[in-house]
């Protein structure tokens, strides 16, 4: 895309979420989970874990627990979580950008359309692979620590609005999972849906994405249909 083009309106603002949307990250939090549950002594397959990334952990431990009527202790709790955040410190050498992830946001930047990311991971955690994205520094980065409830609650990308000084209504929530979709729908923002974090198409679409792409590159390529007005 040729330097020497500019937007033409500048209403549309892009949230993004980050693990499985712009990082392929998302089966690394998958191990990491099965090693944390594992060691508490809770046996499940990693396609049931796979379903409920996305979601805060606390969230996500919960509907875990009650699909497998398993009761625990919130020392046990705290103690899983715990061991997932060691688990994934030690994969996320292995974490990688997305195709077309940087090349995406080094665009909206370049044609002046702001973007945010919200993310249900901790600053801790997130901290480590937005080094990949080589994010500028006036970006807003809003996760888990910041707000009162994760997704699929919309507080995060009500919070990334918020900071980009958007109405939300303007705002184009870009997510992987249905939980993103989910939060997105609540919030009143339309959704984006890639399907770089295993969730299928029509999974997607369910829960409200408008359109879905295989991946950042493949959104990049199609700017047009989701509101960034472009010309030479």
């Amino acid at each position: 895309m040729s330097d020497s083009i500019q937007t033409q309106r500048r209403d549309v603002a892009f949230l993004f979420d980050l693990d499985g949307t712009l990082v392929d990250s998302v089966y690394q939090h998958v191990l990491a989970w099965r090693e944390a549950l594992e060691d508490t002594g809770i046996q499940l397959s990693v396609w049931r874990i796979h379903r409920r990334i996305g979601m805060s952990g606390g969230l996500f431990l919960n509907a875990l627990l009650r699909e497998t009527d398993t009761h625990v202790s919130s020392e046990e709790i705290q103690r899983m979580q715990q061991r997932h955040k060691e688990a994934y410190a030690r994969l996320s050498p292995q974490i990688r950008p997305l195709p077309g992830a940087r090349e995406l946001l080094a665009y909206l930047s370049q044609v002046g359309t702001p973007w945010a990311i919200a993310t249900s991971g901790r600053l801790e955690t997130a901290g480590r692979v937005l080094e990949l994205l080589n994010v500028p520094a006036n970006v807003p980065i809003v996760t888990r620590d910041q707000v009162p409830y994760a997704k699929p609650d919309p507080d995060l990308f009500l919070a990334a609005a918020e900071r980009l000084n958007v109405s939300i209504g303007s705002a184009v929530v870009v997510g992987d999972s249905v939980w993103d979709l989910l939060a997105a729908r609540r919030a009143h923002a339309l959704g984006v849906g890639l399907l770089s974090g295993g969730y299928g198409q029509d999974e997607l679409e369910r829960a409200g994405a408008y359109r879905v792409y295989q991946d950042p590159a493949d959104l990049l390529l199609h700017l047009d249909e989701v509101g960034v007005r472009t010309a030479e």
